[in-house]
C-alpha cells in the first residue's frame, strides 16, 4: 500500500438508514462496520475525512413538515447524522486510547444558478413509496433499484465554501465529519448568500473535496460490495477494477443508472481524471482496508 495520507471516506445515507427501512439491529451493524473502517484507517496512518449522505433522513423530515426549506433540512440532517457518527467514534477512540478527536462541520457548497440539475429532479430522497402513494402525491417520483421514490433537484457543487476550515481542522489532526448530504446548497448573489431547495449528491461533493484536499484516496462506502455490470440479471458481472475509459463508456450506456450507481461512478471518475495517482474505490462498510489493498470492492484506474 502507498504511504498513507488523507482519505475521504464517503458514507451513503442509505447505508445508515435504508429506504426499505432496516431494523435498528441492521443499522447498528452498519454503523459498527463504519467505525471499524475509520479506526482501521487511523491505525494504518491515514488522516480521515468523513462525508455522509442524507437521502432517507431528509426525505423523512420533509414528509413530516413542509414549513422548512429543503436547504434547512439538509443543515438539520448534517447535525443529526454528524452527531451520531461523532459520539460513536469519539467513544471508540477514547476506549482505544487514541489521541484523535472528531469535528463536525456545518458545510455549505456554492451552486451555479444556471445548473440544469435545478430543472430536472434526479436525486432520490425518503422511503420507497407504495403504488398508491406514488400515484397520489404531488411530488416528482422516479423508479429506482429499490422501487419508486421521491426525487428532488441535484445540482453539481462548484465550490466548497468552507474548504479552508476543513483544511485547518485536518491539519490540526481532527477527524473531520463534513459535507453531510452533499453540503447545504447556496447561491452567491451580489452581496449575500441564499439557500436553495435542492440536495447535492454527497458523492459529487466528496469527489470535489478529495480534489481540493489532494487526497491520496477516495472511498465511497455503500450497501453494494462492488460495481456490477448487468446488475441483478443472470449475466451479472462483478468488477474488481475498471479503467476510466470503460467507466465512462458504461455510464453512457446506462449500466450505472442516474438514480443509483451513476453519481458514484461519475464522482470516482472525476477524481481519477484530476488526480490520477489517487485511489478511487467503491466498497461496502467494513471493507475499507481490504479495498485499499485491492482485495475487495472496485477501483477505477487511469
Amino acid at each position: 500500500m502507498d504511504m498513507p495520507g488523507i482519505v475521504v471516506y464517503a458514507l451513503g445515507g442509505n447505508a445508515l438508514s435504508s429506504p426499505t427501512r432496516p431494523s435498528d439491529e441492521e443499522t447498528a451493524l452498519v454503523l459498527a462496520k463504519v467505525m471499524s473502517d475509520v479506526v482501521d484507517l487511523l491505525e494504518s496512518g491515514w488522516k480521515v475525512v468523513l462525508t455522509h449522505g442524507n437521502g432517507p433522513q431528509v426525505g423523512h423530515l420533509m414528509s413530516l413538515d413542509n414549513s422548512q426549506s429543503m436547504d434547512s433540512w439538509v443543515a438539520a440532517t448534517q447535525g443529526m447524522i454528524g452527531h451520531d457518527l461523532s459520539i460513536n467514534l469519539d467513544s471508540i477512540l477514547r476506549k482505544r486510547g487514541r489521541p484523535e478527536k472528531t469535528a463536525v462541520l456545518l458545510t455549505r457548497v456554492e451552486i451555479d444558478s444556471n445548473d440544469k440539475g435545478l430543472e430536472f429532479p434526479t436525486k432520490p430522497v425518503g422511503p420507497v413509496l407504495s403504488d398508491s402513494d406514488a400515484m397520489s402525491l404531488d411530488w416528482d417520483i422516479a423508479e429506482t433499484t429499490s422501487g419508486p421514490r421521491r426525487v428532488v433537484a441535484s445540482p453539481i457543487p462548484r465550490e466548497i465554501i468552507d474548504i479552508e476550515v476543513i483544511k485547518a481542522l485536518v491539519g490540526a489532526g481532527a477527524i473531520v465529519i463534513c459535507g453531510g448530504g452533499g453540503g447545504i446548497p447556496i447561491l452567491r448573489l451580489e452581496d449575500h448568500f441564499r439557500g436553495i431547495p435542492a440536495v447535492v449528491d454527497k458523492d459529487r461533493f466528496s469527489a470535489l473535496l478529495a480534489i481540493e484536499l489532494e487526497a491520496e484516496a477516495l472511498i465511497i462506502s455503500t450497501a453494494i460490495d462492488s460495481l456490477k455490470l448487468n446488475f441483478n440479471t443472470p449475466s451479472e458481472q462483478t468488477l474488481t477494477s475498471i479503467s476510466l475509459e470503460d467507466a465512462y463508456s458504461n455510464l453512457e450506456s446506462g449500466q450505472f443508472p442516474v438514480g443509483s450507481m451513476g453519481p458514484k461512478v461519475a464522482s470516482l471518475c472525476d477524481v481519477v481524471e484530476k488526480l490520477p495517482k489517487t485511489k478511487a474505490i467503491l466498497c461496502q462498510p467494513g471493507d475499507a482496508i481490504k479495498a485499499l489493498r485491492g482485495q475487495a470492492g472496485t477501483r477505477i484506474v487511469s
